[in-house]
């Protein structure tokens, strides 16, 4: 159906015909679309229910051999009267295989287990995917559809001690019974909704008209702050075309605003890192100031000692210059960076050779993939890692071994770095300041080093996020796109 013959028509009456359309065109997608849907999430939602059972004996398990490092021939000492409560808890029978299949125990007599032997074919498979593996059979006995689920069971080294067989007697015809009437009920809904779309429609159509008339006088007196306004092109000679006018003139006022608005912010940032920079300036020169005058009152041209008191004062004005210049230095460093030199890199072998220069072997780096390329600045990918390794490195606490993981991950074309330490962590008062160019947390130090890396990161359309927690440690996630 093609509404170009009703280009001349009034909006009103292209309102009305389109809203009969779609609700018709709903009624033959409501009638399929949800089947299809709903039909898929009943086949999910009872894999999720046998995911549950077989996860909660698996939880019981794992805690039962828990206690110790044991191996598979310790098993009937470990779990000989746990099974029976555990099996008791899930209302699941359990049968515990070695990892060559063989019987080992279960909450029921040997002699009722069917199945002595786990079938070579099975055992080849959970070893070699070290995940659950379920077979679907049919069970004349009890006249059910029954699903033996096959699970490893670990120790504490996380090392494969037997096989766990529960078998599972679901029925998966409740959740397509529930499926059908629901679907009964959608289609007398759509029936409903088309009658009543049809009267609804003729009422909308008509006020439809005079409403957009006083919206647009109503959006005029709107100010909205968005992070990119496109204008309405919209060239039909209607009632809309009032309300793209109005729109687009307001965007126009909202970008100025922006502007202003930035500009200001600029001035402001730049008025406190001016005040910054004088206070770093200014205490090494109440030092100097304080030595010229002592040694001045103290002089004396006869003093056999003259020469070591002239060497000691040149000394503290030779070291008080040096921290001058090193804060000049600093803030000179993170009000230009330098110029981006992008490349396609392997983020993996960069990290890593960014952490081998720390040499330290609390840091460990993982990766979700083994080649992670990215068009970036060598530079700035070291300046990052290496800011937020030294800070991890910073934040180590007294009361444990410092532990710092590097996390390095690839979803789709964005990667996502993390460095997580196990250090004092940081207030959560602190998190809106931590970035901010004159705040620092630590006794020394001018507050730079995440404010640097930070607009690096925004500088390369990435942005990055904090979670801590005092006591235990904190995360820094930065996220950025490949550029590929």
């Amino acid at each position: 159906m093609s509404f170009n013959k009703y280009k001349g028509y009034s909006l009103r009456n292209r309102v009305f015909f389109g809203f009969l359309f779609v609700c018709l065109l709903s009624v033959a997608a409501s009638s399929l679309v949800p089947y299809y849907v709903l039909r898929n999430n009943s086949f999910e939602q009872s894999k999720i229910d046998m995911q549950v059972k077989t996860n909660a004996v698996i939880r019981f398990l794992d805690y039962a051999v828990s206690r110790s490092l044991i191996d598979t021939k310790d098993l009937p000492d470990v779990l000989g009267n746990k099974i029976y409560e555990i099996a008791d808890i899930n209302q699941h029978d359990i049968i515990i295989y070695d990892l060559k299949g063989n019987y080992l125990l279960s909450n029921k007599e040997r002699g009722l287990i069917d199945q002595k032997k786990v079938p070579i074919n099975i055992v080849n498979k959970i070893l070699s995917t070290d995940a659950r593996v379920d077979i679907k059979g049919y069970d004349k006995t009890k006249d059910a559809t029954l699903t033996s689920s096959y699970m490893i069971l670990k120790n504490n080294a996380l090392e494969p001690i037997a096989i766990v067989y529960i078998p599972l007697y679901h029925d998966e015809s409740a959740y397509f019974d529930v499926l059908h009437k629901y679907v009964k009920y959608i289609l007398l809904v759509d029936i409903f909704l088309i009658l009543f779309s049809i009267w609804i429609s003729w009422i909308t159509s008509n006020n439809l008209a005079k409403t957009i008339t006083k919206f647009s006088d109503m959006i005029t007196r709107i100010t909205l702050f968005e992070n990119e306004l496109r204008p309405i092109r919209y060239y039909k000679n209607d009632e809309l075309n009032a309300l793209a006018r109005a729109y687009n003139r307001m965007i126009l006022q909202i970008q100025d605003q922006k502007e202003r608005l930035r500009f200001k912010a600029s001035e402001e940032a730049w008025r406190e890192m001016a005040k910054q920079v004088a206070h770093e300036v200014k205490n090494p020169l109440t030092p100097m100031k304080l030595t010229i005058q002592n040694f001045e009152r103290k002089f004396d041209p006869e003093d056999p000692n003259i020469r070591e008191r002239v060497k000691q004062m040149s000394k503290t004005m030779v070291d008080q210059i040096d921290l001058i210049a090193t804060v000049a230095s600093a803030f000179s460093e993170f009000a230009k960076l330098p110029e981006k030199n992008n490349e396609v890199i392997n983020l993996n072998a960069e990290v890593e050779d960014i952490l081998r220069v720390f040499n330290d072997e609390s840091i460990f780096l993982h990766a979700n993939k083994n080649n992670i390329m990215v068009n970036m600045d060598r530079i700035y990918l070291s300046r990052i890692i290496t800011n937020l390794v030294t800070n991890a490195k910073q934040a180590e606490s007294d009361e444990r071994k410092l532990i710092i993981n590097v996390d390095v991950e690839q979803h789709q074309r964005r990667v996502m770095i993390s460095v997580q330490d196990n250090g004092i962590g940081i207030p959560e008062n602190m998190y809106e300041r931590i970035f901010e160019p004159n705040f620092t947390s630590k006794n020394s130090g001018m507050g730079l080093g995440l404010s640097m890396v930070r607009k690096m990161v925004e500088d390369y359309k990435g942005e990055i996020s904090l979670k801590s927690e005092v006591g235990k440690g904190s995360t820094f996630t930065i996220t950025l796109p490949t550029n590929l």
